[in-house]
């Protein structure tokens, strides 16, 4: 098959060697994670709710999910949840097929609670956080494009486009080590750190200064001296993480809005910044590699929660981070690497209307030299987009 692939070099810098760079990433309990994690968990319950029932994957999305925001009292000791957190799981779905009525709604809020004790186990399901559902039946043209008809490819829901780029730089690394890490391995010893990190990296040259919002559970804490050990025991953590990564000089601050004078402190009841005004929405946080990178070009397309067979939104941010990653990994001399993938509504999602591979090569390195071997590999990835798909379903790979 002839696909529309360009290679071309990148005219810019490479992220690493560009003079200043800001990464940012939301942890798993920011709000707007929250609401990725609820649309995500929906999404892939309602693929298997279909799949199980009619052997496809009917017409769905769930990427319109919202959090607002509750009231909480938090002390030393242990506060409590005044208003709860309210999440309303929105979108469209199949609610029946040759005459079958599906649990669409009932398989939605079975998804969230499931995904909301494991994310957030200190958010008590019911009483600190009320779900509710309203999933509309879906347009008629969009669901003739979406194809009841069962074929090998499907076709593109949307004219739109993707984007991936790699490898990761030493502070995109880090962002996103860190937060995995403070969220895992270091929770498990450290229960007062709650889900909600949001990490900041911003480089300066060589100098790399990382910037922790870390919420504390207050049950876990006694008081402030307490809480100011907690503080620093994050900070160390992440300053150690971070000198695994580079040898830049590396600067980490932790709740740097703290007025310990006022008793102002990053306590929360539950874990996270829903309980007390802070609002979220799918697709404001992370993009689909897990990052915001404003140094580099991003799609503003909501990957988590959107149908993962035909929505292009979802698998081309999806399939260019991994052609990115596979060529970078399997092609020698490539300093940079940017992936776009752009989709024409009704082709086949493994014909885009072009695929665009750019790339800054490292010292002698000629784009020549370099071109055929990328070429194959992006269109080996494409002729294998059906495994995106597959993979979302199984949860295998993670859309924030």
């Amino acid at each position: 098959m002839d696909r529309n692939i360009q290679v071309s070099r990148l005219d810019r810098q490479a992220v690493e060697d560009q003079e200043v760079e800001i990464v940012e990433r939301k942890g798993i309990g920011h709000p707007d994670s929250i609401c990725d994690g609820v649309a995500e968990s929906v999404s892939r319950a309602l693929s298997q709710l279909y799949l199980d029932r009619v052997g496809k994957v009917l017409h769905y999305n769930t990427d319109e999910t919202q959090l607002v925001a509750g009231r909480a009292a938090p002390a030393f000791g242990g506060g409590e949840v005044v208003e709860p957190i309210y999440i309303l799981i929105v979108g469209r779905a199949t609610k029946e097929y040759e005459g079958e009525q599906l649990p669409v709604d009932s398989t939605a809020l079975a998804a969230a609670r499931d995904y909301l004790s494991e994310a957030i186990p200190e958010l008590e399901y019911g009483t600190d956080v009320v779900v509710d559902v309203k999933l509309g039946e879906g347009s008629g043209d969009l669901q003739d494009v979406f194809g009841e008809e069962t074929q090998q490819v499907p076709m593109a829901n949307d004219t739109s486009f993707g984007v991936g780029h790699a490898p990761l730089t030493e502070t995109e690394t880090i962002v996103y080590e860190a937060e995995r890490a403070l969220n895992t391995t270091y929770h498990d010893d450290h229960p007062e750190l709650g889900p909600d990190v949001k990490i900041m990296g911003k480089r300066e040259g060589d100098r790399i200064d990382i910037t922790v919002a870390a919420a504390m559970v207050d049950r876990y804490v006694d008081g402030l001296d307490e809480y100011d050990d907690a503080v620093e025991s994050v900070r160390e953590y992440v300053d150690d993480l971070a000198r695994g990564y580079t040898d830049r000089e590396v600067g980490v601050d932790v709740n740097t809005a703290d007025d310990y004078d006022e008793g102002s402190v990053y306590l929360t009841v539950t874990g996270t910044s829903g309980e007390q005004g802070d609002d979220g929405s799918v697709g404001r946080g992370n993009r689909a590699n897990g990052l915001i990178t404003p140094n580099r070009p991003m799609s503003m397309e909501a990957t988590s929660g959107k149908n993962p067979v035909n929505h292009i939104g979802k698998i081309y941010n999806l399939l260019s981070t991994r052609v990115a990653e596979s060529v970078t990994e399997e092609v020698d001399g490539i300093r940079d690497l940017q992936v776009r993938l752009l989709s024409q509504i009704g082709r086949p999602i493994d014909e885009p209307h072009v695929a665009d591979a750019q790339i800054v090569t490292e010292g002698d390195v000629t784009l020549a030299d370099i071109e055929a071997d990328v070429l194959e590999i992006v269109d080996r990835e494409l002729a294998d987009v059906t495994d995106v798909t597959r993979s979302v379903i199984e949860g295998d790979v993670s859309t924030f």
